[in-house]
């Protein structure tokens, strides 16, 4: 992307890659550096993702992460993004609860962190007049069926959805009422190829697989999973390209050497006082 003009992408640019088949490329941030990095490499969709809870936070799921949390860290990635589109996810409970308060949350989100959409899991029928609401009112918004983390205690194990015939009826319906109450994409997490293949065909918007096969309109990772920042479960269909953490724990590990050992800084890396400063200073104690 050095060199190329970044022109901030929109809902429409998103809807105009499916129309000619061209992937979308997405992955999630939590933070200005990452932002910027993921940005610069053209990537084309930004989700701040509620997957911060385990990644950036150390929590065992993604329940504990709150609205002024998403706020938060959207607000920083939205300030690095100059090109890539961003979505914030929207926290458990932050859109369960009421209409009314589901309306104002969101409209906190979009308001203060700068996000052009936002992500709403499931597609109960509380979560679908919710869409329509927001959607109404101009508020993009991202679909996310399959497995849904925040779900994850009525999930337990069942990781993968859609395995039998009766789920994945389910999973396809779901996928229709989502596009049908306003959706601009919807996420498919840990949903068999064939099924998110046959969703993806028959979906007039894109699909944006996470485990879900190759046949997806776009695919989205979780950026530490991808360079290996981060330390605990990693799923299946992570594809880890690069081990940062053994990058950073290596030159963290030379760092202190360095330091026990007083060869950091060295007299290159030091400011020294002008000519003559030290001996005036002295000769000034000397007097007094």
């Amino acid at each position: 992307m050095a060199g190329k003009e970044k022109t901030k992408l929109t809902v429409n640019d998103l809807l105009a890659k499916k129309a000619t088949g061209e992937p979308i490329v997405c992955l999630t941030a939590y933070d200005f550096p990452s932002a910027s990095i993921v940005d610069d490499a053209g990537v084309d969709l930004i989700l701040v993702g509620d997957s911060l809870g385990m990644v950036v936070q150390g929590h065992e799921n993604t329940l504990k992460v709150t609205l002024d949390h998403i706020i938060y860290h959207t607000e920083i990635v939205t300030r690095a993004a100059k090109r890539a589109f961003v979505v914030a996810d929207m926290p458990f409970m932050s859109f369960q609860v009421s209409r009314k308060k589901t309306v104002e949350n969101v409209g906190r989100v979009i308001k203060e962190s700068g996000a052009q959409a936002v992500k709403l899991e499931g597609a109960t029928a509380e979560t679908l007049d919710a869409i329509r609401t927001l959607t109404e009112a101009g508020i993009p918004v991202m679909g996310h069926v399959g497995y849904t983390p925040q779900s994850t205690h009525v999930f337990g194990r069942k990781i993968v959805q859609g395995k039998t015939a009766d789920q994945a009826r389910v999973l396809m319906e779901e996928a229709r009422n989502l596009q049908k109450a306003g959706c601009f994409s919807i996420v498919l997490e840990m949903v068999p190829q064939e099924l998110a293949a046959a969703i993806t065909e028959s979906s007039e918007v894109p699909t944006i697989g996470i485990g879900s096969g190759p046949d997806c309109d776009g695919q989205i990772l979780v950026f530490h999973d991808l360079i290996g920042y981060y330390t605990g479960y990693i799923p299946k269909f992570v594809r880890r390209l690069v081990d940062i953490k053994e990058v950073i724990g290596g030159a963290t590990a030379e760092y202190a050497q360095l330091v026990r050992g007083r060869r950091y800084p060295s007299e290159d890396e030091s400011v020294s006082l002008p000519d003559g400063v030290l001996e005036e200073i002295r000769a000034s104690k000397r007097g007094d």
